[in-house]
C-alpha cells in the first residue's frame, strides 16, 4: 500500500484535527465465513456450545434476528433456530487481526488499537482524511475479504457512533454539531458509556432521547447523579469527547477465566481448573516476556457472589509453578462456601524483560 501523503498539522472540521474509529464488521464471524464461503448468506454464530455458552459474535443474517454478541447462546438458538454455531478459533483471529492492524498503523502516525477489531486513528496531517481511510478499507478488503466501517468525527465519541450508525461497510463523517442533530432522537443507551442502569434512571426521570438529555439543566441531572457524573452524562449527550489518540495502551494486568456448564462442588477440581488457567496465562505471558508482582483469583459463585483475593510478591514472575501454588493457597484460603460458577487467574503490576534476583517469601494483601 502507498504511504499516506501527509502535510505539517493539516488541519479540518473547524480547526479541530479529525479522529476516525475503524471497526471490522462482525469480526470473528466474517473470518468464519472467509474459511467457509459456502455459509455466507446464512444465519452464523460464533459460539461455544456448552449450557452457559454465550455468543461472540454472529454474522448479520443472524443478527436480523435479534441476536447479539453476549447473549446466552441458549436463547440465540430459541431466537435463531436454523442458525449454524461455529466454535471460535482465536488463534486464527489473532492471525487476521494482525495483517488488519497493521494496514491500520500504515495510514496513519498515531493509531490506538483496541482488542481485535477495532483501532482509532489521529489523522492530523493527511492531505485528504477521507480519501485515505476510503484505500484503507479497500486496503483490508483486497488483504484479507473482510469489510470495515468507519466513522470520522473531531473527537473519539463522535467517530465511534459514527462508525456504528450505517453498518455494515458504513462511512459517516459527522462534526459534533451534525452528530447532535442525527442521533437527538436517539435513546441515550446509544452513546458509550451510558449503561442500562443508567438509561433505566433516566427514562424514570422521563428523559427517553439524547436530546432530552443534552437540554436537561445541569443542576436536575446533578440533583438525581451526583455532580459529576450528572455533569458528563449532559456533556456525552453533546457528543464532547476527547480527541486524543494513544498509540500505545499499556495493558495493567492480564487474565484467564472460565465459566463452567456445570458448578464445581469438588475442591480438588477446583485447584485443577484452576491449575489449568494458571497454565495457560503464565504461557501467554511468556511468549511476551511479561511477569506480574500480584496474583489474583476470582471467584464467583452459584449466587453470582463474585469475590477476589490477591497476593502480592516482592518480585515480578511468570513461573508457573509459583503462580499455581499462589493462587491454589487464595482459593484455599477462601474456602468457597457454595458450589462455583467461573474461577479466574490474574497477574497485576507488569513488567517486561529480564527477571529480577529471586526475593524473600510474598506477603499477603487485601485487594479492594
Amino acid at each position: 500500500m502507498a504511504p499516506p501523503v501527509r502535510v505539517r498539522r493539516a488541519r479540518h472540521h473547524g480547526g479541530v484535527a479529525p479522529i476516525a474509529h475503524l471497526d471490522v464488521d462482525a469480526f470473528y464471524a466474517s473470518v468464519e465465513l472467509g474459511r467457509r464461503p459456502e455459509l455466507r448468506g446464512k444465519p452464523v454464530i460464533v459460539s461455544g456450545s456448552g449450557p452457559r455458552a454465550v455468543v461472540t459474535t454472529a454474522s448479520y443474517e443472524a443478527r436480523r434476528f435479534g441476536v447479539g454478541s453476549a447473549m446466552p447462546t441458549s436463547r440465540a438458538r430459541r431466537l435463531c433456530p436454523d442458525a449454524i454455531l461455529i466454535p471460535p478459533d482465536f488463534a486464527a483471529y489473532r492471525e487476521v487481526s494482525a495483517v488488519v492492524m497493521g494496514l491500520v498503523r500504515d495510514a496513519a502516525e498515531q493509531v490506538e488499537v483496541l482488542g481485535l477489531d477495532e483501532a482509532y486513528l489521529d489523522l492530523d496531517g493527511l492531505v485528504a482524511p477521507r480519501a485515505a481511510m476510503r484505500r484503507l478499507v479497500t486496503d483490508i478488503r483486497e488483504a484479507t475479504g473482510l469489510d470495515a466501517s468507519v466513522g470520522i468525527g473531531p473527537n473519539r465519541l463522535v467517530a465511534k457512533v459514527a462508525s456504528d450508525a450505517e453498518k455494515p461497510r458504513g462511512f459517516v463523517v459527522l462534526s459534533r454539531e451534525e452528530a447532535c442533530e442525527r442521533f437527538a432522537g436517539s435513546p441515550p443507551g446509544l452513546i458509550p458509556g451510558i449503561g442500562p442502569k443508567t438509561v433505566a434512571r433516566l427514562q424514570a426521570a422521563g428523559i427517553t432521547t439524547l436530546g432530552q438529555l443534552a437540554t436537561t439543566p445541569e443542576e436536575t441531572l446533578a440533583a438525581a447523579f451526583g455532580a459529576n457524573h450528572g455533569r458528563d452524562l449532559r456533556r456525552r449527550a453533546q457528543f464532547h469527547g476527547s480527541d486524543a489518540v494513544v498509540p500505545v495502551r499499556e495493558a495493567v494486568s492480564e487474565s484467564r477465566e472460565t465459566t463452567f456448564d456445570v458448578d464445581l462442588r469438588d475442591p480438588a477440581e477446583m485447584d485443577v481448573r484452576l491449575r489449568e488457567l494458571a497454565a495457560q496465562l503464565c504461557a501467554r505471558l511468556a511468549e511476551g516476556e511479561v511477569r506480574g508482582r500480584t496474583i489474583a483469583i476470582k471467584v464467583r459463585l452459584d449466587d453470582f457472589t463474585t469475590v477476589t483475593r490477591a497476593r502480592t510478591l516482592p518480585t515480578a514472575t511468570n513461573d508457573v509453578a509459583v503462580v499455581q501454588e499462589v493462587a491454589t493457597l487464595l482459593l484455599r484460603g477462601y474456602g468457597p462456601p457454595r458450589p462455583v460458577r467461573l474461577l479466574g487467574v490474574r497477574l497485576a503490576s507488569l513488567e517486561r524483560g529480564e527477571p529480577e534476583p529471586a526475593a524473600p517469601d510474598p506477603q499477603l494483601v487485601l485487594e479492594l
